[in-house]
């Protein structure tokens, strides 16, 4: 009986465990997909007011700065026809910290977990609208808020460990991915790292809509040593069916690492019919999804930050 009293109360304290993350995943998305934020378009006031909640949870969460600041500023090409209505360069940033390491050698080694926060803005002729015609909101609740979601959620999580993990780990959201990966590309040309220092990129894109079946998808998990073994390893109790390619890096902001001889790993949850379009909104959401994919990705990360070999860089297709 009192066996049967304990699992049950073991059961009942994981769920609610559960429920609440599902909940602070749900919390970040409401906002960042949000009317309010009119769909983040870079060199907007919603896209400004998005790096400032990223960047107040950079900071509650104790991530340290790199040259005095959170913002990592740069400059956007706007073509005509973009959100406004002529052609025009505009500022943006991506917004990033870190977390020093607690090993003397290892903490120079660094490893890097990303989602772009950028959307479409209103949409319209010009952008990368599925619905040109419908000059409206494109609020992104799956691309990208659900990334940014994630991000934050696996940064508080870290912020609990009174250990922290061996690497020091570099926590990134970047703007301007829709426009051809403009801050990843500007961030890996622009590193506050020696370049060699860096050794895997993780990066959410799209992680807000886990299918029936439990599907977490990933690109490149071969291009670190034993990255293939260590992701369906963390498969287990993680209530997820990972599909796990080894090269395949895909089209995210990790590519823009990968190209740079960069271990690099980009996970999502499918694609659907509301993606660029308007209708990528809030109550399409599976928050309790979301809570899990952040979860494995957050062990993910620990495995590689604690990995007790060589980290080097393995070319995939």
């Amino acid at each position: 009986m009192k066996l049967k009293l304990l699992f049950t109360s073991v059961f009942f304290c994981c769920a609610l465990v559960n429920a609440q993350k599902a909940e602070t995943f749900y919390k970040h998305d409401k906002y960042l997909s949000s009317d309010q934020l009119e769909g983040r378009f870079v060199g907007t006031k919603g896209n400004n007011d998005a790096a400032a909640y990223i960047k107040k949870y950079f900071k509650k969460y104790g991530l340290q700065q790199f040259n005095d600041s959170y913002y990592q500023p740069f400059k956007v090409f706007v073509k005509e026809g973009i959100n406004k209505m002529k052609s025009d360069s505009v500022a943006t940033q991506n917004v990033v910290g870190y977390i020093e390491g607690s090993d003397s050698n290892l903490k120079n080694e660094y490893i890097v977990i990303g989602a772009h926060y950028d959307h479409w803005g209103w949409g319209g002729q010009g952008s990368g609208s599925k619905k040109k015609e419908a000059f409206a909101i494109h609020n992104g609740a799956d691309d990208n808020a659900s990334g940014v979601s994630a991000l934050l959620c696996i940064l508080e999580e870290i912020s609990k460990q009174k250990v922290k993990p061996k690497r020091s780990i570099i926590f990134i959201s970047f703007s301007g991915e829709e426009e051809g990966l403009l801050g990843s590309k500007y961030f890996v040309n622009h590193l506050p790292v020696p370049k060699e220092s860096v050794k895997v990129m993780l990066n959410m894109d799209m992680v807000g809509r886990l299918n029936d079946k439990k599907e977490l998808y990933m690109g490149g998990a071969g291009t670190f040593p034993n990255g293939v073994e260590l992701m369906k390893k963390l498969q287990e109790n993680s209530g997820l069916n990972p599909v796990i390619h080894a090269g395949d890096v895909g089209g995210s902001d990790h590519v823009s690492f990968y190209k740079e001889s960069i271990s690099a790993v980009g996970f999502h949850t499918g694609g659907h019919p509301q993606y660029h379009t308007p209708d990528d909104d809030i109550e399409l959401i599976n928050s309790d999804g979301g809570a899990l994919v952040s979860k494995y990705i957050f062990n993910a990360l620990i495995e590689i930050a604690n990995y007790e070999g060589a980290l080097f860089f393995i070319k995939q297709n």
